[in-house]
C-alpha cells in the first residue's frame, strides 16, 4: 500500500472511532447492532473498532439487562472505568459548584461553596483553582478537559461583564492559572444550560431550539441540532437585556429597560415593596413559596412577574422562529406558581400565524444542574476530536490510574 492510502486508510480508522465514541457519549448503554445500524456499519467493522477502543481504554462492554428472551444475551457498550473525564465549574450569584463528568454524559458532583458578600473574583477564582488543582491531582491523565460556566457576558473565552457580581474583564483560565492542557471552555451559563437541553434534556431531537434560563436576569440561547449559536465572538444570547422592561429601570449593565429586571428576585421584591435583595434568586423562591401558600400580595407579584416572563418569550420566538422553548432555573417555579399567566401573555404576544400551534413551552429537564451539565457536554466536544483522541493516546502510555 502506498503511503498516501496508507495516511487515508489511518484517517478512516481514526474517523471511524471518533464516530463510534460520540455515538456511545451520546447513546450509553447502546449495543454493538445498534452502533452498527445507526452509524451505517458492518457487524465485522463495528466489532474492530469497539476492540480498538477497548484497548485504548475507552470503552467496555458487558451484558445487558435479562429481558428473559431466548438466545445470547446482547452485548452492550459503554464507557471504560479508566476512561476520559471533564471537570467542570458552575459559577453563579451565589456560590460555585465542581463536578466530574464521564463519556455518556454521567456527572459527580463533587463540591458546593457559597460566596462571601460581595463575591470577589480573586477570592472565589482562587478557592476553584484550588479545588480544580485536587481534581488533577485525583485524577492524572485521564483529566481531558475543563468547562467553566459563568453568570456574564463572554466574548473570545474572556468573561467581559458579569453585571450582578460586580466582575468585569476577567481572563478565566489565567485566573484559574489553567494556562496548560487540559483545554479550557468557558461559556455563558444560560448558554451551557441550553446546551445541555438541545443534547440530553428536553429538546433533545428538536431542529431549532430557544433555551431560556431566569436565575439573576434571563439569559438564554439559540441552539440549531445542540450547538449554540453565540455570535461573532461568542457575546449572543444576552436576552435579558433587551428593552422588554420599563425604561424607568436602570439594569447593572447600564442600560435602561432591560427584561432582566422584570423576571427574577428584584423584581418581585420592588413589587413586594421590599429592598433589593443581597441574594435575588433566594429572595424569589421566599415570595413564590408565599405566592403558593396563597399570600394575596405574592400572587400579584408572581402573576406580573409571569407577565414579563410571557411577553418577552413571544417576541423572541417572533424574531428567531425556534421550534420548542425550553425554560430553567427560577422560570420554572415561576411556571409551576403561575403557568396560566405566563401562557396569556405568551400566546397574545405571538403573531398571528403562530397562534394555532406555538412553540411549545418546554419545563427543562435539567433544570438545576443544566449549566454544569452542559459545560461538559462543551468540554467533552475537545476531546471527543482526532486531536482529543491522538492526545488520549499519548497520555495513556503507560496506561493511567484515577477513580473511576
Amino acid at each position: 500500500m502506498e503511503v498516501g492510502e496508507v495516511g487515508r486508510a489511518r484517517a478512516i480508522q481514526v474517523q471511524g472511532m471518533l464516530a463510534v465514541l460520540r455515538h456511545v457519549h451520546a447513546h450509553p448503554e447502546t449495543t454493538r447492532a445498534q452502533l452498527a445500524r445507526d452509524l451505517g456499519l458492518s457487524r465485522s467493522s463495528a466489532t474492530e473498532i469497539v476492540a480498538r477502543l477497548h484497548a485504548l481504554r475507552l470503552v467496555e462492554e458487558g451484558d445487558a439487562e435479562p429481558t428473559g428472551a431466548r438466545g445470547r444475551p446482547t452485548r452492550v457498550v459503554h464507557r471504560h472505568e479508566l476512561g476520559p473525564v471533564v471537570a467542570v465549574v458552575d459559577i453563579s450569584h451565589e456560590s460555585w459548584r465542581l463536578a466530574v463528568a464521564h463519556l455518556g454524559g454521567g456527572l459527580r458532583l463533587l463540591r458546593r461553596e457559597p460566596h462571601g458578600r460581595p463575591p470577589s473574583p480573586d477570592q472565589v477564582l482562587a478557592q476553584v483553582a484550588t479545588a480544580l488543582g485536587e481534581v488533577r491531582e485525583q485524577y492524572g491523565g485521564r483529566l481531558r478537559a475543563i468547562g467553566i460556566s459563568v453568570p456574564g457576558t463572554i466574548s473570545d473565552g474572556r468573561l467581559v461583564a458579569a453585571a450582578t457580581l460586580g466582575w468585569r474583564d476577567v481572563d478565566m483560565a489565567r485566573r484559574l492559572a489553567l494556562t496548560a492542557p487540559p483545554p479550557v471552555v468557558v461559556g455563558n451559563d444560560a448558554t451551557m444550560a441550553g446546551v445541555a437541553e438541545a443534547r440530553r434534556g428536553a429538546a433533545a431531537g428538536a431542529g431549532v431550539t430557544l433555551s431560556l434560563t431566569v436565575e439573576v436576569g434571563i439569559g438564554g440561547v439559540l441552539l440549531e441540532h445542540g450547538r449554540a449559536t453565540t455570535g461573532a465572538t461568542g457575546a449572543g444570547g444576552e436576552f435579558g437585556h433587551m428593552p422588554f422592561g420599563d425604561p424607568a429601570l436602570e439594569c447593572p449593565c447600564g442600560a435602561r429597560g432591560c427584561w432582566d429586571v422584570e423576571v427574577d428576585g428584584r423584581a418581585l421584591a420592588r413589587l413586594m415593596g421590599d429592598p433589593p435583595p443581597a441574594a435575588p434568586r433566594s429572595a424569589a423562591e421566599a415570595v413564590l413559596r408565599r405566592a403558593r401558600d396563597g399570600d394575596a400580595a405574592a400572587r400579584s407579584a408572581a402573576d406580573q412577574v409571569a407577565r414579563n416572563l410571557g411577553r418577552g418569550v413571544a417576541g423572541l420566538v417572533n424574531a428567531l422562529d425556534p421550534h420548542v422553548v425550553t425554560l430553567s432555573g427560577l422560570a420554572v417555579a415561576i411556571m409551576d406558581v403561575a403557568g396560566p399567566s405566563v401562557r396569556a401573555a405568551y400566546e397574545s404576544g405571538l403573531m398571528a400565524f403562530r397562534r394555532p400551534a406555538p412553540p411549545p413551552l418546554l419545563r427543562a429537564r435539567f433544570h438545576e444542574d443544566g449549566s454544569l451539565r452542559g459545560a461538559a457536554e462543551l468540554a467533552f466536544d475537545a476531546v471527543l476530536c482526532e486531536a482529543g483522541l491522538q492526545e488520549w493516546r499519548r497520555a495513556t502510555r503507560p496506561a493511567t490510574a484515577g477513580p473511576a
